[in-house]
């Protein structure tokens, strides 16, 4: 009988030779480009390409990590950074020839960030099954954030975000310095949803590399009997040219570009209106945006549903157009409503404003 040693050493060396690809997946606002920006600047991450797939025509995740108008850029911290123009795979494949080619730098491992609205299992499936990148990259690993706050009512009212959850390898527990996940039962949730994944709390994005990486082969076998089924449904003739501000008939990307500078007062009013009026139905608020107050320092602002976060500043613009640019996915809003919100707060505040410099030039 033929030893069968040659063949599994053949088999283990190709796969040695492989690219590994880790999926970071998880709904809007879960904190996931909090988590991949804290990872890229971590020194065991460096030679690491990241593939983005934002929702809608207007994307900032690139921006949020490293300043960049580029398709492909190589960030500070020795990654790479490249966004998603179309199909999946073939910005996988160009990746990987320019690698071959020498064009960019010789990255050994691969995090592609799915859009928050994204059914992680025909990205998966084409990982797996494409003939143009068997041979090329071993699926490694899938990687879910959940946040604490509103991670119980999202699996509620989101079927993408329970699958996101079912196919991990690891379910990264964000926000946990906002609210105790143990209050809605979220961890015994998850655990139900997929036993074998570790659920790994953090706060901030910080995390050890090592907790996430090199968990070996992604392995379908070890998820629920659903994930099998998911799996096996064939996804190559899926809609690959579908509306890209369109998820559903009521789930929406609105995003406009602000050419005039926005008060700081404004600005957090208009958050502020969000926030108490918009609810649960603003899934998620991006935006980098010039103020009044601080022209050579854009601001960025982050939101989830009732959640605003604090502003955040970058050093320099990305581009010397110092446009503002807010991008909002929401649930059954008309997506006109928020650039008309703006220009009538921004415009009260200019005449308050002005009223009270007339007044005290007069004095």
């Amino acid at each position: 009988m033929r030893s069968t040693r040659p063949l599994i050493r053949s088999v283990l060396l190709l796969a040695a030779e492989m690219t590994p690809v880790t999926v970071l997946t998880g709904f809007l606002g879960s904190g996931k480009t909090t988590l991949l920006s804290k990872l890229i600047r971590h020194p065991d991450m460096a030679r690491t390409a990241v593939v983005i797939n934002e929702f809608g025509d207007v994307g900032l995740d690139h921006i949020l990590l490293e300043s960049s108008d580029e398709n492909i850029v190589e960030l500070n911290s020795g990654c790479l950074c490249c966004t998603i123009r179309g199909d999946l795979v073939v910005t996988l494949e160009d990746l990987l020839a320019r690698r071959q080619r020498g064009d960019i730098m010789n990255f050994d491992r691969i995090i592609i960030e799915t859009t928050g609205l994204a059914d992680p299992v025909p990205i998966l499936h084409a990982l797996m099954t494409d003939k143009a990148l068997a041979g090329a990259i071993r699926l490694e690993g899938v990687v879910t954030t959940v946040d604490a706050v509103n991670g119980a009512a999202t699996l509620d009212r989101h079927d993408e975000s329970v699958r996101q959850a079912a196919v991990a390898d690891r379910v990264v527990l964000t926000k946990t310095d906002l609210a105790d996940p143990e209050a809605s039962n979220l961890p015994e949730r998850l655990h139900a949803l997929n036993p074998a994944a570790p659920v790994l709390p953090v706060t901030q994005g910080e995390i050890d590399p090592a907790q996430l990486f090199d968990a070996g082969l992604y392995d379908p076998s070890a998820k629920s009997d659903a994930v099998q089924d998911w799996l096996k449904v064939d996804f190559t003739h899926d809609h690959h040219h579908h509306d890209p501000n369109r998820h559903d008939d009521s789930i929406r990307a609105h995003a406009f570009t602000w050419t005039q500078p926005v008060h700081a007062v404004a600005l957090t009013l208009f958050l502020e209106i969000l926030a108490e009026h918009c609810g649960p139905d603003l899934l998620r608020l991006k935006g980098i945006v010039n103020l009044v107050e601080s022209p050579d320092s854009p601001a960025i602002i982050h939101g989830v549903q009732n959640v605003i976060h604090p502003l955040l500043w970058l050093d320099a613009w990305p581009d010397d157009t110092h446009d503002s640019k807010f991008v909002f996915i929401t649930k059954d809003l008309p997506g006109s409503w928020f650039e008309t919100l703006l220009e009538a707060v921004n415009a009260e505040v200019a005449e308050t404003i002005a009223r009270r410099d007339n007044t005290s030039n007069l004095a």
